[in-house]
């Protein structure tokens, strides 16, 4: 969107960039378009928009002109125009004390929410229920919030990959010893630095227990492997064998294929590490047999979806020859031939050598609540098309993470 001119912005450019501006908590990236928008999509965000980047280009008089008349005009009221005119007062020479209230507030919009990121406003809890997931995950990137307020939103941003483990472990570094945290939340930071720091290693792999839960956890929340990736990876094999299925989870998680890789010749063959391995296995010509596929119990959780997981990534990957690929789709009831509008987009976009069209395409055969919605045929179809345009490592993660999350 910013590598466009403003000058050939279209009315849907316009709209998508109040939303992107929102979603960012920053309203001041609206006021180089206020002009053009005013005048092409007279909507009324675009007129407190106008009062709004007054405010913060040091025109306080104006802004309070603009709020005037747009009250006047009955263009917002309630919640939504005292935040806009909190942003005025953000400015400089601003002079308004605004106290946002949510009382009597029952619907988030994006509108509410950006702006209340980018004041410093906290959001009541109950109230992101009325939206979708996604204004969690903004809240997490909010600058303008406090660390207590963001770090529950962090996790869950990344066990969505919004945020990277260095994104999350960088936010706990700092809620150490920061007065927004709560106690829990320090603990953690605390065996955060243990985990990472620590000279020895038992101690290390203490810290990474007491951060994952209870070893009886048969999932561990995800955003908790991703914080502990590289803290994972200074675990050595012969100590933490008993962890591994958790400890190459978290490496992966955030795509740490080469130091898990050292694990291989370690873990049990058939276990939930040796299948997460062989799916992430940087080698290109890593191939098994059908009887390798076999092996795999499942392990902890959903056993019977882990199998046909496991076995639509090695298909996907190509580790499998064609008779086994065959043979196991018929013992698994995997339909790895089945066709409709979006297995034949995909196909046609891999075949185009299009990885952008393959990767918005596969975003889309992923848009369910949980792993346990996406079908082992379309895990297939989705690793065979990345693979297909270069994208082998996003599709050698992918597989291996249907293998954590089921």
């Amino acid at each position: 969107m910013q590598g466009v001119d403003t000058a050939n912005y279209t009315p849907k450019l316009y709209q998508v960039a109040m939303n992107t501006a929102l979603a960012t908590g920053d309203p001041g990236g609206l006021c180089p378009l206020v002009d053009g928008a005013i005048q092409r999509v007279p909507a009324r965000s675009w007129t407190l928009a106008q009062a709004m980047c007054a405010g913060l280009s040091g025109e306080p008089s104006r802004a309070g002109t603009l709020i005037t008349a747009a009250r006047r005009r009955n263009v917002a009221s309630g919640v939504d125009m005292l935040l806009a005119q909190k942003v005025v007062g953000a400015g400089g020479q601003g002079r308004q004390a605004v106290t946002i209230e949510w009382d009597g507030v029952d619907q988030l919009t994006t509108w509410r929410l950006g702006l209340a990121m980018a004041t410093g406003v906290v959001v009541p809890d109950p109230l992101f229920a009325t939206v979708g997931p996604q204004a969690t995950y903004w809240r997490a990137l909010s600058p303008g919030l406090t660390i207590g307020n963001r770090l529950a939103a962090a996790e869950a941003a990344a066990a969505q990959g919004v945020l990277s483990n260095a994104a999350l472990v960088d936010l706990y570094g700092a809620a150490d010893g920061d007065d927004s945290v709560q106690s829990a939340a320090t603990a953690t930071a605390q065996d955060l630095r243990t985990a990472y720091a620590d000279r020895n290693a038992e101690a290390r792999l203490t810290a990474l227990r007491s951060i994952w839960g209870a070893s009886t956890d048969a999932a561990p929340a995800y955003a908790r492997l991703v914080l502990t990736a590289r803290a994972a990876v200074r675990i050595p094999a012969a100590l933490g064998k008993g962890d591994a299925d958790r400890l190459v989870a978290s490496m992966l998680s955030a795509g740490l294929d080469h130091s898990a890789s050292r694990w291989l010749g370690v873990v049990d063959r058939g276990g939930d590490a040796w299948a997460m391995l062989v799916l992430a296995d940087p080698n290109p010509g890593a191939r098994l047999s059908y009887g390798d596929l076999a092996s795999y119990s499942g392990g902890p959780g959903d056993s019977a979806l882990k199998q046909r997981m496991l076995f639509a990534g090695l298909a996907g990957l190509g580790r499998l020859s064609a008779g086994d690929i065959e043979r196991a789709a018929q013992a698994l009831g995997v339909p790895i031939g089945t066709e409709n509008a979006w297995t034949r987009a995909l196909d046609r976009a891999a075949r185009a050598g299009q990885p952008g069209t393959v990767a918005l395409l596969a975003a889309t055969g992923l848009q369910t609540a949980r792993w346990h919605g996406v079908p082992p045929e379309a895990l297939y179809r989705i690793v065979a098309a990345l693979r297909a345009v270069g994208l082998e490592g996003e599709a050698r993660m992918l597989a291996a993470e249907a293998i954590a999350r089921a």
